[in-house]
């Protein structure tokens, strides 16, 4: 990082084709508009003047020879160069930032927790293995379940820092990036896809030979079930549970263990099916898919490891 641009001031090497290095000050108005998802809030968190910030931005653009973002009616989306720019520059900025007494996380005293929410499904099979590393280097994290909607309330009045929601909040006062997409699907133990006749059957059929099964599910009112029906059978699900458990751990728990049948995300159940503790009964070409969002307040947190957390777990969503 001792490179220094024609102008005397610091640059960092990127690697990035045909340019040397890159003005520290560009890359850092470039870190805040990534993860506020705002120009406008961005130049909050620097204490610059909006247009200033879309000045640096363009120049770091001209730079790099690529665009970086695109300008969305509320706030920008990151081009793919960005994501691949800002996973190879945020560990030695917020390093440098920590050396120099900005705040970062190696400051002598520990940072305040991060304090994450979401579904206890997502939080606990697919994110908390995921930070595992960001813990072991000092992160420290205080994780709370629940329903999107209370979460995203709760996330407004300040008790959360981050939330994994399960729709795209309304309005300005919240900024959202896509995270993952969870596919659902329609499993049995083996024993009760045997006894319908096997997997096929249901293509064949029609979701009538189901008739007789236990359904397992989240809730009386059968929100994943019912969802699943209309998308790939078109018809209204008429039946009630026989068993619900307000967490799909617990309705895998129970269909793996011959309870009846239910519709689960994928990604809960992919370990199950691959070991042959569940089956698969229906693979229509076009299974119904729920988009998650990882969700945050506009702006900067004070707390550094906000933001370390928030990356991170952009750049791990991609493998679930």
């Amino acid at each position: 990082m001792g490179d220094r641009n024609s102008d005397g001031s610091a640059g960092i090497a990127t690697g990035t084709a045909g340019a040397g290095p890159l003005d520290l000050n560009l890359l850092r108005t470039f870190l805040a508009v990534y993860r506020s998802g705002s120009f406008t809030a961005a130049a909050r968190v620097l204490g610059l003047s909006q247009p200033t910030v879309t000045t640096q931005i363009r120049a770091l653009e001209r730079q790099v020879d690529r665009e970086l973002f695109a300008r969305l009616p509320r706030g920008v989306a990151p081009a793919p160069y960005a994501d691949a720019l800002a996973a190879r520059i945020v560990d030695p900025l917020d390093a440098l930032a920590a050396v120099t007494g900005h705040g970062g996380p190696l400051d002598g005293a520990p940072a305040e927790p991060v304090h994450l929410a979401g579904p206890a499904e997502m939080l606990c099979h697919c994110a908390l293995p995921a930070l595992a590393p960001l813990v072991e280097q000092g992160v420290r994290l205080r994780v709370t379940t629940g329903l999107t909607d209370r979460l995203l309330d709760e996330l407004r009045a300040g008790r959360h820092d981050l939330v994994i929601a399960t729709a795209r909040p309304r309005g300005r006062s919240l900024s959202s990036v896509p995270l993952a997409d969870e596919e659902f699907v329609l499993v049995a133990a083996p024993a009760w896809a045997e006894r319908i006749g096997g997997g096929a059957r249901i293509a064949a059929d029609g979701p009538g030979v189901l008739l007789g099964v236990p359904l397992v599910s989240y809730a009386d009112d059968l929100p994943i079930a019912r969802r699943y029906w209309r998308h790939v059978f078109g018809k209204r699900l008429a039946c009630e549970a026989s068993v619900t458990v307000p967490d799909l751990r617990g309705v895998l728990a129970a269909v793996t263990a011959g309870a009846g049948f239910a519709v689960l995300p994928r990604y809960l159940c992919r370990d199950a099916l691959a070991a042959g503790a569940l089956t698969l009964l229906h693979d229509p070409e076009d299974a119904p898919i729920n988009t998650g969002f990882l969700v945050r307040r506009p702006g900067s947190a004070d707390n550094p490891h906000v933001a370390l957390v928030h990356d991170h777990l952009i750049r791990s969503a991609r493998a679930w």
